[in-house]
């Protein structure tokens, strides 16, 4: 299998918002903000070319769906499909994935499904002939969302999702399309039903673990829903992976793709041998 950390459409956010209830003086310490208090994120996704002969990719990003207005609202730095592009890098288009793996359908993991917004023109999906998995209790919440959290999900995408034919719903650790390749971890704490994907010794951490200053467990998202479950459940995640060897892949640290999970002699977690991307065969990985 080789891995390729792919580069898609990159946000600025609130930095408060981003960490939660950590004081400004703390995180302004590993991300400096603007004028505006916004802080870069990534929309990193993960491919995985050769997995039992397949190209898989993890998420899609935040993508170009959005209207010139909303795009500014929401922080969305380039016009253009950045995913495309990055997909293009490697030789590839989005008609060559045959797996896309979304962790939940917030627009900033799942945006990137959809084809660029032009005006007149409705929202049209691409990778037309990749299956889509998605966990079955998000799915759910997707369908009847909070008010909490209701902006956060594209309106047409689960009827898109739907009618394509190709959406598998996954209620466990293993798919049917996946099978033994890719292990499935769930979580409640950001999102009902948040699935987390481990392949080749790399998990996805996704919103669970948005990037390396969040592996620190009191460090929390304000757009999380339960906090004190997301916690409990990243300790039990983290020496999970800690145990096993398991390498952390991030999609919203702007600096780093992947790195080793650590623990101090206070019991703190952390992070070491960061890496901005990846690209190639994996070393020193679990199997």
């Amino acid at each position: 299998m080789e891995f390729f950390s792919l580069t898609g459409n990159s946000q600025r956010l609130d930095g408060g918002a981003m960490f939660g209830n950590a004081p400004r003086a703390l995180w302004s310490r590993w991300i400096e903000p603007d004028a505006e208090n916004r802080i870069p994120l990534a929309c990193r996704c993960l491919l995985v070319r050769g997995l039992d002969g397949r190209n898989v990719l993890f998420e899609t990003g935040i993508g170009a769906f959005f209207e010139p207005s909303l795009r500014e609202r929401y922080g969305v730095v380039e016009e253009r499909h950045v995913l495309l592009d990055s997909l293009a890098a490697l030789g590839l288009s989005h008609e060559d994935i045959d797996v896309v793996v979304l962790s939940h359908l917030h627009f900033d993991h799942a945006g990137g499904l959809l084809a660029a917004w032009e005006k007149g023109r409705p929202a049209r999906l691409l990778f037309p002939r990749a299956r889509f998995l998605v966990g079955a209790g998000h799915w759910r919440r997707a369908l009847d969302p909070h008010p909490r959290d209701r902006a956060s999900f594209i309106p047409e995408l689960a009827g898109l999702l739907e009618a394509s034919g190709r959406l598998e719903l996954v209620d466990g650790p293993r798919s049917a399309t996946l099978g033994e390749s890719v292990r499935f971890h769930f979580s409640d704490g950001h999102t009902p039903g948040l699935m987390m994907a481990e392949a080749g010794g790399v998990v996805f951490c996704a919103d669970l673990i948005p990037g390396r200053h969040w592996v620190h467990l009191p460090i929390t998202m304000g757009y999380d829903r339960w906090p004190e479950k997301l916690i409990d459940e990243k300790r039990e995640f983290l020496e999970d992976k800690l145990a096993r060897g398991v390498q952390l892949f991030f999609t919203h640290d702007h600096g780093c793709a992947l790195a080793e999970v650590v623990r101090d002699e206070r019991g703190r977690f952390g992070t070491r041998n960061e890496r901005g991307a990846i690209a190639g065969t994996l070393v020193g990985v679990a199997a």
